[in-house]
């Protein structure tokens, strides 16, 4: 089927076409699909991913949402209490920027049309750094963590969070089940694209598993490295300390 073809996760800028053309055109219905395929478990992953981040060491700091598609992680991190700095939200599918700028009105959020591998900043410009769910759709995994570091201010952090498979089997089993049976045709039925939603466990599938994002994390400069699995490893919580 042509669709599932087109769900199978590409290599290079043919993957950097595919990504950008499928979130743009599922914009109008993520936000919905979010919270409902996730039994809106993602808010809490949130709320842990901003815990881990430091912000509270530079509160009136420059921190960067990247891949921040409908801004719900710079919303989280910039409705802390004693937060008064600011939120750069970068993504290179504009109508996800567009869809959701309603929600930053009156915040301290403002929005970057840019690539995460080619992030449109100087060096050192950034208290900190999140990406949700996004480092996995990157073309070049290793080049983007790079870009990430690049802008991250020494001594501070990047926190990713990140779909993973679940270690115990049983829970495995459910979660695969549900992945690629239930997950594809009410993503389907909703959003109306053919494909975007088959391509999320596809994309799930070949993405590195905690260690071996971890090394990847090293590479790319990072020490402290480390994570922790969410929701019985449904998800992973990533970090790293920029040197």
């Amino acid at each position: 089927m042509p669709s599932v073809q087109a769900a199978v996760p590409k290599e290079g800028d043919e993957r950097h076409d595919q990504v950008q053309t499928l979130f743009s055109e599922i914009a109008p219905r993520y936000d919905l699909l979010n919270h409902v395929l996730s039994l809106n478990i993602d808010r809490s992953w949130r709320k842990h991913a901003v815990n881990k981040l430091g912000w509270e060491a530079s509160p009136t700091g420059s921190y960067l949402d990247a891949c921040a598609g409908t801004y719900d992680l710079a919303i989280e991190l910039c409705g802390r209490k004693d937060f008064r700095g600011r939120v750069v939200a970068s993504d290179f599918a504009q109508p996800m920027l567009v869809e959701g700028r309603r929600k930053i009105e009156s915040r301290p959020v403002s929005a970057v049309c840019g690539d995460s591998q080619r992030l449109p900043f100087p060096d050192d410009s950034f208290d900190g750094a999140t990406v949700g769910f996004g480092v996995r759709n990157l073309s070049d995994l290793a080049l983007g963590l790079s870009e990430l570091h690049r802008v991250v201010r020494p001594g501070k952090r990047l926190v990713v969070l990140e779909f993973t498979v679940p270690p115990n089997p049983l829970m495995r089993a459910g979660y695969l089940f549900y992945f690629h049976q239930i997950l594809p045709l009410v993503g389907r039925l909703v959003s109306g694209h053919p494909w975007a939603y088959t391509y999320l466990p596809e994309s799930v599938k070949g993405f590195p598993g905690p260690p071996e994002l971890a090394a990847i994390f090293e590479g790319a400069g990072f020490r402290d490295v480390g994570w922790k699995l969410l929701t019985g490893g449904i998800a992973a919580l990533h970090w790293g300390t920029a040197t």
